[in-house]
């Protein structure tokens, strides 16, 4: 083979990889349903199609008991075991918040995200901040109680709906907000731990995922019973 052959090979080879990213970027978009995509989601995205296949972990939960192995064996299945893990980093990343919070008017991390929705409107409903706040309506209501009894939020009567009551952020909701923001990004450092950058990007794209699947279904009231569960899950079949 000669020199202009070798140029030949070796541009063939960058068309095809360029060929590869294409369809990439266009299963992405697809995923994404059209919506606007970045760098980072895309890279996201790639790291999680060309990374090492997952590895079963078979060292066990350390707070679970050896001596029933099969209640032991259906624990450690991949999606009771993602299900479990989700549960205790979520124990975690309210631990941090919860420092993170201290010396303020602020609670619990419903509080924080209630008054950062908040900051992004000019008013809601409280239905509305409730909704989004991913919050049963009890514990959304008393939420929305403790931050206008601190003076972070305010509420008039909807003029079309005397029933129904609009609230907004304050001042002092959006002054105390910059400065919880500021501590916040400690916690969320705790949160992602030792995770490389690229491990970051990867972590990123997959819950983003997961968060616009189950948005999807609580925005719809897909799951309203167990056997609605049941049979959803009967249903899901991985993205191949």
């Amino acid at each position: 083979m000669n020199g202009g052959d070798t140029i030949t090979y070796d541009k063939m080879k960058s068309y095809q990889l360029i060929h590869q990213l294409i369809n990439l970027v266009e299963e992405l978009e697809t995923e994404n349903q059209g919506q606007d995509v970045s760098i980072q989601d895309f890279a996201g995205f790639l790291l999680s199609k060309v990374g090492e296949p997952a590895i079963e972990l078979n060292h066990g939960e350390l707070r679970l008991a050896k001596n029933e192995s099969e209640p032991l064996k259906i624990a450690q299945q991949l999606e009771n075991n993602i299900g479990r893990l989700f549960v205790f980093l979520s124990r975690y990343a309210k631990i941090y918040i919860k420092k993170t919070l201290e010396e303020t008017p602020l609670q619990t991390a419903e509080d924080f995200t209630a008054l950062a929705i908040l900051r992004t409107h000019d008013h809601l409903s409280k239905s509305e901040l409730i909704g989004y706040n991913l919050q049963e309506k009890t514990s959304g209501t008393e939420v929305i109680r403790r931050l206008i009894a601190a003076g972070l939020v305010k509420q008039w009567d909807d003029i079309k709906d005397k029933r129904s009551k609009h609230i907004a952020i304050t001042k002092e909701g959006k002054e105390l907000l910059y400065k919880v923001f500021l501590d916040m990004s400690h916690a969320s450092k705790m949160i992602t731990g030792d995770l490389r950058t690229a491990e970051k990007f990867t972590l990123q794209y997959l819950l983003q995922r997961l968060e616009n699947f189950h948005l999807e279904h609580y925005r719809n009231k897909t799951i309203t019973t167990k056997d609605d569960l049941k049979n959803m899950a009967a249903e899901i079949n991985p993205v191949q």
